[in-house]
């Protein structure tokens, strides 16, 4: 029973806890949670699966829905065993996404096929575009108000695709749509936890721009708690911080990519949704429509709330270091925008 405790409290770390600053979260109401229904596309993958648990775990989910385009209602039935309060359905093909769709508050997305040795994020788009142009197109006939993240690589085009989607069905509202880019904040904040001795549950890092390779740039600059970082330091940080991602694919020596740590960011990142439509605002990072900078879509601090994005915040102060980064990012961040709007409106000349 301890033990089981102790997992429990693990698994439900607050993502608004996360946020050092007491003006970060504020509680709009005091009432009992609503009803809140989630669905996982793509919950019989190596993300999925997790990822679902996870859900499952969370007190504020109360209807968990599980699709993929075949073994869901195996995982659906093992997940429903867990002793905590969420219903679990478990849908398989495209004849029950609908079904899968309906009701729903809030919509994860970690369909598509993982990153294999050698794989670019370009090859990834070619496979995972077309399934997330149909999931996206499912959403906005079933559940065009459900707040929808987007955990499906490459991020930084497959969110300029679901926006594009919705644009055609007349449903695309910029606040509900976020791509999620927590497991780049995740990562930042354990290595320069692990270089300082610093209690990770203590740290705070901010991440900006895109969701691959140098579009990743984390702010620690603006880390909290504050220590002295060296030139040397900072660049191996940053470096492995927008690696990460390759990292594990290397280490799982063609076998995997971030599955595990995927499916805890994504958890992250949902709970921080669901917690805002429930009136308790909190400030996190994802890859949005933005106008901070001359791109369309950008990843940097937001304001979460009952809407979903309450306010996108302006990036603050930078160093020398970072403001070179982002510019250097954003040619790379604007052709993968461009390449995702182009899937689905083509430009003609």
């Amino acid at each position: 029973m301890a033990a089981r405790r102790s997992v429990a409290v693990l698994l439900k770390r607050s993502v608004v806890s996360a946020a050092k600053s007491p003006a970060q979260t504020r509680c709009i109401s005091s009432s009992s949670s609503p009803r809140r229904k989630v669905a996982v596309l793509g919950a019989a993958g190596g993300i999925g699966q997790p990822l679902g648990l996870l859900m499952k775990l969370n007190p504020l989910v109360t209807d968990l829905s599980l699709y993929d385009i075949a073994g869901t209602p195996g995982v659906a039935a093992d997940i429903s065993h867990v002793d905590t309060t969420a219903t679990v359905e478990g849908f398989a093909g495209e004849a029950d996404l609908a079904k899968a769709l309906k009701g729903c508050d809030l919509v994860i997305i970690p369909a598509g096929v993982p990153r294999k040795p050698g794989m670019t994020r370009d090859d990834l788009f070619k496979i995972n575009a077309g399934i997330v142009k149909g999931l996206c197109t499912a959403i906005a006939e079933h559940c065009p108000g459900a707040l929808v993240n987007m955990i499906s690589n490459p991020v930084n085009s497959t969110v300029p695709i679901a926006a594009e989607v919705f644009k055609l069905h007349g449903t695309y509202d910029s606040r509900k749509l976020f791509g999620v880019t927590t497991l780049d904040v995740v990562r930042a904040r354990t290595f320069y936890s692990v270089l300082k001795g610093l209690p990770v549950r203590e740290v705070n890092v901010p991440v900006v721009g895109g969701h691959a390779g140098i579009t990743i740039l984390p702010l620690f600059s603006q880390a909290s708690p504050k220590v002295q970082l060296t030139d040397e330091e900072i660049e191996a940080l940053t470096k492995r911080t927008q690696d990460g991602g390759t990292e594990v694919v290397q280490a799982k020596a063609g076998k995997g990519s971030a599955t595990l740590s995927m499916a805890y960011a994504g958890a992250l990142f949902a709970e921080a949704c669901l917690k805002g439509l429930n009136g308790v605002e909190n400030i996190q990072c994802s890859y949005v429509a933005s106008d901070i900078t001359n791109l369309p879509f950008f990843s940097s601090k937001v304001r979460l709330g009952r809407n979903g994005v309450e306010e996108v915040l302006e990036l603050g102060s930078l160093s020398d270091y970072e403001q070179k980064g982002l510019e250097a990012l954003k040619e790379e961040l604007q052709s993968s925008i461009q390449k995702g709007l182009d899937f689905v409106k083509p430009q003609h000349t």
